[in-house]
């Protein structure tokens, strides 16, 4: 099993920036597909950012130009840089491993993180 944990969310200013960190309790090679969710109450978990076996990385389209995905295998750590902050990406946002090639969606994940809180307001 791997353990995931977030880090890194808060409250921030419409406009602001925050950077989410998701720390692996072991060695997650760059053949390990991991990806970025988020779900907000009532809502469904969706995929916001995933890094798939050759790097290759992938954005749901509202966040695409805001949101950079990337990861640091000497730290086993994966980040998600967000800018230009809207309301709407309030959210609990989630760290996942995922099977397959990439995180296509919330039933690819085979670990989860515990969440970070992220909220956006004036």
């Amino acid at each position: 099993a791997v353990d995931l944990e977030e880090s890194g969310g808060g409250s921030v200013e419409i406009g602001g920036s925050l950077r989410l960190s998701c720390q692996a309790s072991q060695y997650m090679d760059n053949r390990s597909p991991m990806g970025w969710f988020r779900q907000s109450p009532g809502q469904e978990r969706d995929m916001v950012a995933s890094v798939d076996r050759n790097g290759h990385t992938r954005y749901r389209d509202s966040v695409q130009g805001r949101f950079t995905i990337s990861r640091d295998i000497q730290k086993n750590t994966l980040y998600l840089e967000m800018k230009n902050l809207k309301s709407e990406d309030t959210a609990t946002y989630y760290c996942a491993a995922c099977g397959g090639d990439y995180c296509v969606s919330r039933y690819s994940a085979h670990y989860w993180g515990l969440g970070t809180q992220v909220t956006v307001s004036s």
